[in-house]
C-alpha cells in the first residue's frame, strides 16, 4: 500500500516483515504438511488399534459343593457375566444379559427374581421373562464338570428357551 507525502507524490510501499505471496505460500505448505499429519495419525491408530482386554469364554467355576442348594451364586457376574444357579438336582448357568437392549440385569434374592434395571424386565429363577419389554428369556451357557471336578462353565455356547434348547446336553450339570 503506498502513501502520499508532503509534496504530493506518491512514495514506495513500506516493505513488510510478511508478503501476501509469503503468507499464501507458508499456509499452503502448512495445509500440506498439516494433512499429512493427520493421514500419519489415522495409519497409526489402523496399524496399532486399542485393544479391550475381554475374559476367556471358557471359565472354571470352583467345586460343586461351594455351591449351596437352592441358591443363585452372583460371585461370577462382575468378572463374566454369568450366574450359577443350584438347585437340588443339579446345575445352570444364566447369561445376566437382558434380551430386550443388553443391560446387565441383578439377582433380587427376596423376591427370587432377576430384574433389569434399564427398562424393568423380570426373570423367574430359571430366566423365563415374566414382566417388562424383554422379548424372551435369558440364555443359558454350557455348564459341564471337568476332568478335575470342578465346574466349567463355556459362555461361547448358549442355549435358548424358545427354540427348546435347554434340554440339550450341557445346558444343565446333573450333580447330587
Amino acid at each position: 500500500m503506498s502513501s502520499t507525502n508532503a509534496t504530493g507524490t506518491k512514495s514506495a510501499p513500506k516493505p513488510t516483515l510478511w508478503g501476501r505471496r509469503d503468507f499464501l505460500n507458508l499456509a499452503g505448505w502448512g495445509a500440506v504438511l498439516g494433512s499429512i499429519g493427520v493421514g500419519l495419525a489415522a495409519f497409526g491408530r489402523f496399524m496399532f488399534p486399542r485393544v479391550l482386554f475381554e475374559p476367556s469364554q471358557v471359565f472354571k467355576a470352583g467345586l460343586p459343593t461351594e455351591y449351596p442348594i437352592g441358591e443363585v451364586d452372583t460371585r461370577w457376574v462382575d468378572a463374566q457375566r454369568v450366574w450359577i444357579v443350584r438347585e437340588a438336582k443339579g446345575f445352570y448357568a444364566v447369561f445376566a444379559k437382558c434380551t430386550h437392549l443388553g443391560c446387565t440385569p441383578r439377582w433380587l434374592g427376596p423376591e427370587d427374581k432377576f430384574k433389569c434395571p434399564c427398562h424393568g424386565s423380570g426373570f423367574r429363577r430359571s430366566g423365563v421373562n415374566f414382566e417388562g419389554p424383554a422379548p424372551r428369556p435369558l440364555d443359558r451357557l454350557k455348564i459341564v464338570l471337568a476332568d478335575d471336578g470342578e465346574i466349567l462353565v463355556d459362555k461361547s455356547v448358549g442355549f435358548r428357551f424358545e427354540k427348546g434348547e435347554w434340554d440339550k446336553p450341557g445346558s444343565y450339570l446333573y450333580y447330587s
